[in-house]
């Protein structure tokens, strides 16, 4: 995302996801799936940034949910959440202060804000976005975001690059040894999670995030990871219990990582299986 003196303060508070975005190899394998897994429509748009000028917003009645694109050759692939900042002239001084790296931008989006891409300080990529004022993302229903987990191999590097940034609140769900998890948050309020990956990933697996998508109770996580089998993705974890819900970490038919979630089925326990690590080549 481009600044100068006409940008104007975002009116999404600084460190909430205020989009989601797939980077794909083939636009239209990627549509189909998504659409055919969470009923999402599309409407292109130019972009510029894109390596063929498309841009696809995924929509879900009408309403916008994310984006797709195809990514430029020998660039990063996957699902990746895009965090709301005031003025990305800032936030880039502020990336590079706390030992992050600057790769794209500050540069702008027609109709779409500012936007400032990154890597921070252990190692994951990671996005910032001045939204334009009449900004709409839509989450919180089935089939719609849900949330994430950045997942790393070094949770102080973590937690003090993004606590520093945001001014967030750290709080430690796990026994912090066996499962070191951290809900990040705003007035007391969770807004994201941080993973130190564990003896399920291959110690050369980057840092990345994990986006998680709400299922309707009704359908619920077995039966989308069933659905994802026959639509060509994979089950990258077979459905199981958490605090949170019942979830699967699932993979599209070109490999992008993500999780389906049912909120309605919480346990007091940890279920999760080993992990058929996707990183792991």
């Amino acid at each position: 995302m481009a600044f100068g003196p006409s940008s104007t303060p975002s009116p999404v508070p600084a460190g909430i996801p205020c989009w989601i975005e797939l980077a794909c190899r083939e636009q239209a394998v990627a549509e189909r799936f998504y659409g055919a897994l969470f009923g999402w429509e599309y409407t292109t748009q130019r972009d510029p940034a894109t390596s063929d000028g498309r841009y696809a917003i995924a929509t879900l009645n009408n309403l916008p949910v994310g984006g797709l694109y195809r990514a430029a050759q020998g660039a990063p692939l996957g699902w990746m959440p895009h965090l709301s900042v005031p003025h990305t002239a800032s936030a880039a001084e502020w990336v590079e202060h706390l030992g992050g790296r600057l790769t794209l931008g500050p540069m702008p989006i027609p109709q779409r804000g500012t936007i400032l891409h990154a890597f921070d300080a252990c190692g994951a990529p990671v996005v910032f976005w001045e939204v334009p004022p009449d900004w709409e993302f839509v989450t919180g229903i089935p089939n719609t975001f849900s949330g994430a987990d950045l997942n790393t191999h070094d949770g102080v590097a973590a937690d003090h690059f993004y606590t520093k940034l945001f001014t967030y609140g750290s709080h430690q769900i796990g026994d912090g040894e066996s499962l070191d998890y951290v809900e990040w948050l705003i007035e007391h309020e969770p807004v994201l999670y941080r993973y130190v990956m564990g003896s399920e990933y291959s110690l050369d697996t980057p840092p990345h995030w994990l986006v998680y998508f709400d299922i309707d109770p009704a359908r619920g996580a077995d039966a989308v990871a069933g659905e994802a089998l026959m639509h060509g993705g994979t089950v990258v974890i077979q459905p199981y219990d958490t605090p949170f819900g019942r979830m699967s970490i699932l993979a599209d038919p070109e490999g992008a990582v993500f999780a389906v979630i049912d909120h309605s089925r919480v346990s007091e326990d940890w279920g999760r299986a080993e992990v058929d690590d996707p990183y792991d080549d």
